[in-house]
C-alpha cells in the first residue's frame, strides 16, 4: 500500500517491514536515527512502550497513550497517532455528521482509545462495551477527562438487556476488537438480533473485508464501512507526515483490496 503510493508520487523511498522483539525496542529506535530512516509505523505490541524512547509526541498520541507513526526529523524522533484521523476519514468521506449521534464501541484496547476519543471530541455520546468491565470503565473515565464532559459510559460485553438497549438506541456501532478476524471468520462480537436498519456498522477488522458482523448488518438493513477504509486513511496520514504530500487514496485502497483478494 505505502510502496504503491510512493511510486505514484514519484518519490525515491521504500517501505519495508522490521520484526522487532519487545526486549530490543530501544535498540530498534536508536537504529532509526543511526540509519537515517525517515519514518516508521509501529504496531502491537510496541505502540504504548515506544513512547518512552521518543523525543516528542503529538498531543493526540499523548492523550491516547499510543504511537503508531514516528517521523525522524534530522535525528529528532516525534511520535504520532493517526488512528483517530484514519477512523474519522471514511465517515467524513461519506458525508456523515457525527455531532449529536449515539455510538457503541466494542472493545477497550489501543484502537478503541483512538476511536472513542475521536468520537467524543466530535460531539458523539459513546457507550464502551468490553468483556472486562473494569477496563471499559477505565477507558470511559480517561476519555471523559480528556473531553471535559461526561459523554462516555461503559457496559460489560454480556448480551444483557443494557447492552441490547445501547445497541438498539445507537446510530453507530464500531467494532474495535479483533473478533471476526481471519482465521476466526465465523465469529462476531455482537449478535445479529441487536442490529437494526437505522444503524451504521463500522468494523475495524479488514481481513476478511466483509466480516460476519458486516454481513449480518447488511442483512439487517444497516449501512456498513469495512476496516480497509480505516487502514488506508491512517496509512495515508502517516505518509503525509513523512513526505508532506497528499497520498493517492484510491491507489492505496486498490492495492489492499487486491492483496486481500489473492
Amino acid at each position: 500500500m505505502q510502496n504503491a503510493a510512493l511510486k505514484a508520487l514519484g518519490l525515491d523511498f521504500v517501505y519495508v517491514p522490521f520484526d522487532v522483539e519487545p526486549g530490543k525496542l530501544g535498540i530498534a529506535v536508536a537504529a532509526i536515527r543511526v540509519l537515517g530512516i525517515v519514518g516508521v509505523n509501529v504496531t502491537i505490541p510496541h505502540k504504548e512502550k515506544i513512547i518512552d524512547y521518543l523525543d516528542e509526541v503529538s498531543e493526540e498520541a499523548r492523550l491516547v497513550e499510543s504511537v503508531n507513526t514516528i517521523h525522524n526529523d534530522g535525528g529528532r524522533l516525534k511520535g504520532y497517532s493517526t488512528d483517530g484521523k484514519g477512523f474519522l476519514g471514511p465517515l467524513e468521506n461519506e458525508g456523515i455528521r457525527l455531532e449529536g449521534m449515539r455510538a457503541v464501541a466494542l472493545g477497550a484496547g489501543g484502537s478503541a482509545k483512538a476511536v472513542v476519543r475521536a468520537l467524543a471530541s466530535s460531539g458523539v455520546s459513546v457507550t464502551v462495551i468490553n468483556r472486562t468491565a473494569e477496563r471499559g470503565a477505565a477507558l470511559a473515565e480517561q476519555i471523559n477527562r480528556i473531553v471535559s464532559c461526561e459523554v462516555v459510559r461503559a457496559l460489560p460485553l454480556d448480551e444483557s438487556d443494557a447492552m441490547r438497549q445501547a445497541v438498539r438506541q445507537a446510530d453507530l456501532l464500531v467494532n474495535c476488537t479483533s473478533v471476526g478476524m481471519y482465521p476466526d471468520t465465523d465469529e462476531s462480537p455482537c449478535s445479529k438480533a441487536m442490529l437494526h436498519p437505522k444503524l451504521l456498522v463500522y468494523d475495524l477488522v479488514y481481513n476478511p473485508v466483509k466480516t460476519r458482523l458486516l454481513q449480518e448488518a447488511e442483512e439487517a438493513g444497516a449501512k456498513t464501512i469495512n476496516g480497509v477504509k480505516m487502514l488506508v486513511y491512517q496509512g495515508a496520514e502517516s505518509l503525509r507526515i513523512w513526505v508532506e504530500r497528499d497520498p493517492p487514496l484510491d491507489i492505496m485502497e486498490q492495492v489492499v483490496m487486491s492483496v486481500l483478494a489473492a
